[in-house]
């Protein structure tokens, strides 16, 4: 069979790889599993020998170490089969680009800090054609991203309130900032199309955060319907309260059976404008990661579980994207009510 959609995307996997900054001489890995999209593994095998780079795709045997199915979680636990295989690993670190297409890709594996440290850049891609052609990413979202991350760094404290009652005080002393910004384009670094967005790993928080309806619960990928009161106690998660959203998020925590499940891990706001808000509910669970929910422009967005710089080595990796807050630090407003402070609407 002639594989038409693989064709179709080579012009946007071209232009991703030259946003990669690919060039004629280097190495592309396309890392896939069985269960990989056929096309997304086409489209970039011809992508990266049209800029004259040396190209191999490796498959490798599907199976994630982490206990929640795959369905593009946004967890990040990596396959197994290259977890523990040091000549799949070599192999990544010997490339100048890897292009994941797994299911899960490997942001929160150990493994892939060491892939990373020997210099390769990693691209992460999984969401459905029409996500990533929409939220292509451009050159200036790094410079607005590097911006936010700026701010950040300078700020000893964020505050996220909303109309709900969200009254979250963050310290962001060693809390990390990064950035990612839908291309990888430097040595040592790991990106995810699309996304464009400003997170960091603080050690302390300390408040209430209150869902609203409309917001989004990652990786169940389910819009709120009623409201969900967290307190939150020295950046863990003491109370639960609410409707039935508050009653899952409870199972949830239980269930895992994992220390640090309650614990808050990275947070920040989103960037990307062309982001869609309502993406979540247009397609089916295992076509999406739910970029478009987690990097929209002017949310907040906070995660529990894994916290790199404490040691928390966790499964349980909730993503929750809130709309409508308002973001200071140290008092100067980056969001206001859901949108980014050099939005008009902001000021309206």
């Amino acid at each position: 069979m002639i594989d038409f959609e693989g064709a179709d995307l080579v012009s946007a996997f071209r232009r991703e790889l030259e946003l990669c900054k690919v060039h004629a001489g280097e190495h592309v890995v396309i890392l896939s599993e069985p269960s990989s999209r056929s096309d997304y593994v086409s489209a970039t095998f011809a992508a990266a020998k049209s800029l004259g780079a040396h190209v191999i795709s490796a498959v490798v045997p599907g199976g994630s170490a982490a206990p929640t199915p795959s369905t593009h979680t946004g967890s990040g636990p990596g396959l197994v089969s290259v977890l523990k295989d040091t000549v799949a690993q070599e192999l990544l670190k010997n490339a100048d680009l890897v292009v994941d297409l797994t299911r899960e890709g490997f942001i929160h594996a150990p493994a892939q800090q060491s892939i990373l440290a020997a210099g390769t850049r990693i691209i992460f891609v999984c969401d459905a054609p029409e996500v990533l052609i929409r939220n292509m990413p451009t050159p200036e979202d790094k410079d607005r991203a590097l911006a936010a991350v700026a701010a950040a760094e300078a700020a000893a404290t964020m505050v996220v309130t909303s109309p709900h009652g969200t009254d979250l005080t963050v310290d962001m002393t060693n809390a990390h900032p990064g950035f990612q910004t839908g291309f990888a384009d430097d040595p040592g670094r790991w990106d995810h199309w699309p996304s464009t967005m400003m997170l960091c790993w603080p050690q302390i928080s300390e408040g209430t955060v209150v869902l609203a309806p409309g917001d989004i619960l990652l990786p169940f990928k389910e819009y709120v319907r009623d409201a969900v009161r967290l307190s939150v106690v020295a950046g863990q998660i003491e109370k639960v309260s609410g409707g039935g959203e508050a009653a899952m998020l409870e199972q949830y925590f239980i269930d895992s059976d994992d220390k640090w499940a309650r614990y808050l891990s990275h947070m920040g706001w989103g960037l990307m404008r062309s982001a869609d808000w309502f993406a979540t509910a247009m397609y089916a669970k295992h076509e999406i990661m739910g970029m478009d929910a987690r990097a929209y422009a002017g949310n907040f967005l906070w995660s529990t579980g894994p916290h790199p710089y404490l040691g928390r080595d966790s499964y349980a990796h909730l993503d929750i994207a809130m709309r409508g807050c308002t973001i200071e630090l140290d008092g100067a407003p980056v969001v206001v009510n859901g949108y980014l402070i050099d939005d008009e609407r902001a000021h309206s």
